[in-house]
């Protein structure tokens, strides 16, 4: 257990879920699509294009240089999805106007002039809202929009290209369909527009009651959580926080700036004050400090005598011991794990069970707050890689919540101009926006956790929801 196997565990996962999760994604999409389409043509067409389409991405992130990690390797699926979208749209179209009659060539022209722009935009507006995952705080998200852009750039080609070009090759064969033939679609239409009013007041209370939760969620996030109870790690984990230690952390660089500070008799009582408030603390399970070995050297020096189990109160005692100390280590240790070469700061290690980023950061916000009150000479700065990610969750927040508002400004203005039409691009917000705001209400009513892995889910959410809107 520890951070080192957590962070092996990570990419460890990711490669077991690419072996399992996208081969069975690839059969589901594939099976779907031969009985929605009745095509095994088109099937091998669409599937075709999912590959290149993944591989010229995954090419050229390695050309750039991009490190495939956790969220960066999801990005096939994505991509896998929207080369569906682009490539069903040119099949549909195709497939049924050679149902009405036309020979295969004037249906790929017929196809690629009605779908050509609604490709486009779709691909243009998709990669702008994966491109707005630059603005996270945390680089592998800002690979894995950029990884996905390209993929969908590379679909956008080789639907409108290799697609039509596989299709006059191959064989398709479709039935006729008959001269007053009305698909389900047409009847699934004809049924919104003869109830336009109430599906609208419908949609819109079941739109704004959605949203209404969102403030139910907030930020959190416990990275054990993020694997499974099968994996390894996890098991070992929650046993070791259980029964042993946690692997949550938090360090202070305590100090008075003075050489040799560290062996002041009032700072050494300040820094045990501040490690007492700490033990103290809910979830807290351990601190480790310089004090502990003086008072315990202390107590060595007097025969073990349990009343001198305390701070030395000279600072020449407090030298010897800490000399003491030094010389009674192995050759080849020193004290630089715990205190600077100029002795004038000493680590002080907190250790917490399996708390949330909410918590870990409301304790070291308090820690913050006694040493302004209590010891503000000596005031630092809590630092692990706990509290690192969690920060990073926080700042992911707030910066792809200004991505996505800019990206949606720009796929807006967009559409006005593909369409021609000002009432259009603003009517467009609000199918862009509501799936998002539902889906983050919906998961305030079932769980209002929101971690660092959810913080980009805005940002993909509007790069593929653009799709339908177009």
């Amino acid at each position: 257990t520890g951070m080192v196997i957590m962070n092996n565990s990570f990419p460890e996962v990711s490669v077991r879920d690419q072996q399992t999760l996208i081969p069975l994604m690839f059969i589901i999409v594939l099976v779907t699509l031969v009985f929605l389409l009745r095509s095994l043509p088109s099937m091998i067409g669409t599937f075709l294009v999912i590959v290149f389409s993944i591989l010229t991405a995954m090419g050229l992130a390695g050309w750039l240089g991009m490190a495939l990690t956790p969220p960066s390797a999801s990005s096939p699926p994505i991509i896998l999805t929207l080369a569906v979208a682009d490539c069903v749209h040119f099949l549909v179209t195709f497939l049924h106007a050679m149902r009405k009659g036309m020979d295969k060539h004037s249906a790929i022209v017929e196809s690629l002039r009605i779908n050509m722009q609604p490709i486009f935009l779709t691909s243009l507006t998709t990669v702008i809202g994966f491109m707005s995952m630059n603005f996270s705080d945390a680089p592998p998200f800002r690979d894995l929009g950029n990884i996905v852009a390209m993929g969908v750039a590379g679909a956008f080609v080789f639907s409108v290209t290799f697609l039509p070009a596989l299709m006059a090759i191959l064989p398709v064969r479709v039935k006729a369909a008959p001269a007053h033939h009305s698909g389900r679609m047409d009847r699934f239409a004809d049924f919104v527009v003869a109830r336009q009013n109430s599906l609208f007041w419908i949609s819109g209370i079941v739109i704004i009651l959605l949203i209404a939760f969102i403030p139910r969620n907030e930020l959190n996030d416990e990275f054990v959580k993020y694997f499974d109870d099968s994996i390894p790690f996890r098991t070992a984990t929650d046993f070791a926080s259980e029964n042993l230690t946690g692997i949550y952390t938090i360090d202070y660089s305590l100090g008075n700036g003075e050489v040799g500070g560290i062996i002041e008799p009032a700072f050494l009582a300040d820094v045990e004050r501040f490690a007492q408030w700490y033990e103290q603390q809910p979830g807290v399970l351990h601190v480790n400090t310089i004090t502990d070995i003086m008072r315990r050297l202390n107590k060595n020096m007097h025969a073990d005598d349990a009343s001198w189990y305390r701070l030395p109160d000279e600072r020449e005692l407090s030298a010897q011991y800490l000399l003491l100390y030094e010389m009674s280590l192995p050759y080849g240790l020193d004290l630089n794990n715990q205190i600077d070469i100029n002795k004038s700061a000493t680590r002080m290690t907190v250790t917490l069970e399996s708390v949330s980023s909410n918590q870990l950061l409301s304790i070291e916000a308090r820690a913050q707050d006694w040493l302004a009150e209590n010891a503000p000479h000596m005031k630092s700065g809590g630092a692990s890689p706990s509290i690192m990610f969690a920060y990073i969750g926080q700042r992911n927040i707030r910066s792809m919540l200004i991505a996505a508002s800019l990206a949606l400004v720009l796929i807006s203005i967009i559409l006005m101009f593909a369409l021609r039409s000002f009432k259009i691009g603003m009517v467009s917000l609000i199918p862009n926006l509501a799936p998002a705001g539902m889906g983050f209400g919906l998961w305030g009513l079932l769980s209002g956790q929101i971690g660092l892995g959810m913080s980009v889910v805005m940002g993909m959410t509007l790069g593929i929801v653009v799709d339908d809107t177009v």
